[in-house]
């Protein structure tokens, strides 16, 4: 679930989550917000607001929760003018959430980005770079199949699983992030799941509609 629109964390959404929880044998994962806010603005009053809301979704997620995804910052005019602090900005602002999911025993997954300009984590190394630095024991990767296609680097990102704690599925044609269910794109999912084989964490197919993930999950099998 994505904290964002018609999914955001409010009295009336937790109630309806809770009762799915109760009700059924589903796990659940939070993704943290994202839409105007910013891990690495440079703008104080915007980063703490980036904090305090990520802060509180995962809060109103402890109970039900034991992973929470996150994006990593983008550079705003002021921080392609200073990329460095910006990038310190970033690692500030993921291991102070890392350091409030703690409390709650949520794991922090830094998700690796869609080919856009100005924003940070589109490469394996850039990721691997931001968990180190973070230097928390409860962050890891989520490993985004479909943004890593816009990127041209499916297979780079797939060579090393040793950091990666979650893994997002969605299929695109590699220009743009349209997640298109499994199949639709250009993705090679027998090869993409091959080199998975050893990876023991849970898969989230991103679908726009039940259909489309019920389609994606039908040709997961197949494979």
């Amino acid at each position: 679930m994505v904290s964002e629109g018609k999914q955001q964390l409010n009295d009336a959404t937790l109630s309806e989550i809770k009762n799915i929880v109760e009700t059924t044998d589903l796990v659940l994962t939070l993704h943290l917000p994202f839409s105007d806010l910013n891990l690495a603005s440079l703008n104080h009053p915007i980063w703490k607001e980036t904090i305090r809301q990520m802060s509180k979704c995962l809060e109103r997620a402890s109970d039900f929760v034991e992973l929470a995804v996150i994006h990593p910052g983008h550079l705003s005019p002021l921080g392609m003018q200073l990329p460095e602090i910006a990038w310190r900005q970033n690692i500030e602002g993921l291991r102070t959430i890392c350091d409030f999911a703690e409390d709650f025993d949520i794991k922090i997954g830094v998700e690796n980005m869609v080919n856009m300009q100005f924003i940070l984590g589109k490469q394996p190394g850039e990721v691997f770079g931001m968990i180190e630095s973070i230097e928390r024991e409860n962050v890891g990767m989520t490993l985004d199949i479909g943004h890593a296609n816009t990127n041209g680097m499916v297979e780079e990102f797939l060579a090393d699983l040793s950091r990666v704690i979650h893994v997002h599925l969605h299929d695109n044609r590699g220009a743009s992030d349209e997640h298109l269910e499994l199949g639709k794109g250009n993705i090679k999912w027998k090869d993409v799941l091959r080199k998975l084989n050893g990876y023991r964490g849970r898969f989230v197919t991103e679908a726009r509609t039940i259909t489309e993930g019920a389609a994606s999950l039908k040709l997961l099998k197949s494979l």
